[in-house]
């Protein structure tokens, strides 16, 4: 069992290590925790740990080999949604979704380098 003060962490399989790297840490401001690429490397923001496991990796070696990338993903809370929106497609990042809104607020899809679904939302106000 995890304490408060200790990370939450999901595990996503990854076909590039370090471009997955750069993708969090360059555009959704994650930071390098450890790196063992080609392998594995982690990166965090706030409580939130992902494991980024290549193909070489224990993780993925584990994993059964008919599962891809699926409906799954990471759920980041961010303040102005369009803003963040703009800024991604100007760093040439495409988008999986369009913006949707609900009562809870908005949200659209984003792919990592892997196919990764990374959701951001803005909580209604």
């Amino acid at each position: 069992m995890t304490t408060p003060d200790q990370f939450a962490g999901v595990r996503y399989l990854v076909d590039d290590v370090q471009a997955a790297v750069d993708f969090y840490t360059t555009h959704l401001g994650f930071t390098l925790r450890t790196s063992a690429a080609p392998a594995f490397a982690d990166v965090t923001r706030g409580s939130l740990r992902l494991l980024l496991s290549g193909p070489a990796s224990s993780g993925a070696r584990a994993t059964p080999s008919d599962l891809g990338a699926g409906g799954n993903r990471i759920h980041l809370i961010v303040d102005g949604l369009d803003t963040e929106v703009d800024r991604l497609r100007s760093a040439g990042l495409a988008f999986r979704s369009d913006v949707v809104s609900g009562p809870g607020g908005r949200q659209i899809l984003l792919a990592d380098p892997a196919g990764n679904l990374v959701e951001l939302f803005e909580p209604a106000r």
